[in-house]
């Protein structure tokens, strides 16, 4: 598997990892829980997308 591809995986999983994380925070009323998933999210979108433009420089 290439690292690109490696990257839009990983970032995919965070992002969908911080959605549970931004849900379960929200429905407990925890917001320290909340902003963790929001932020880890957010980094999941980040590494997706640098795994996109990895691989459109591969070409």
């Amino acid at each position: 598997m290439k690292p690109s591809t490696k990257d839009q995986t990983k970032g995919k999983l965070h992002e969908i990892k911080g959605q549970v994380k931004e849900q379960a925070g929200n429905v407990t009323r925890n917001v320290s829980m909340e902003q963790q998933g929001r932020t880890e999210k957010v980094t999941g979108k980040v590494q997706k997308d640098a795994g996109k433009a990895e691989k459109k420089l591969q070409k």
